[in-house]
């Protein structure tokens, strides 16, 4: 994850040579997360990074390689879904914590090209909406 600070690390320049850096030593499917920064603790000169802010270094990555890049902090289901790399469709969508969209077979590929997306799936997930299940300890033995 990389907190974006504006002014301090939201350049076009440096956005471009860390996602270049990333593809070339990492590879295409590590995940980039470019997650926004608000001036709540420290730092309170510094404005809190613009959601285009985001969207710009999510589409920089993207055109460097990066397969699965997202941004953070900020309402955007767009940016926080996660989309085929070959076909384009939407295989996880996101919108803050919760999931609407699951286009993936129980062994990780695009339901409509075939194309593995990188990660560990084990199936679609219950439909818990967004509230909290607790769990009991004393029954996971």
């Amino acid at each position: 994850t990389t907190l974006v600070i504006p002014g301090y690390n939201d350049s076009d320049k440096e956005l471009d040579e860390m996602t270049r850096w990333v593809v070339k030593e990492l590879g295409p499917d590590v995940p980039m997360h470019f997650s926004a920064f608000h001036p709540d603790w420290k730092m309170m000169d510094v404005p809190p990074t613009p959601p285009q802010t985001l969207a710009r270094a999510r589409t920089i990555a993207m055109e460097n390689g990066v397969r699965y890049a997202y941004t953070g902090n900020v309402h955007d289901s767009e940016g926080q879904s996660t989309y085929c790399h070959a076909c384009g469709t939407k295989l996880i969508g996101r919108d803050w914590y919760e999931l609407s969209t699951w286009h993936l077979t129980d062994d990780g590929r695009c339901k409509t090209c075939g194309t593995r997306c990188a990660g560990v799936f084990d199936g679609p997930p219950g439909d818990w909406g967004s509230r909290r299940m607790p769990v009991r300890l004393s029954t996971m033995r």
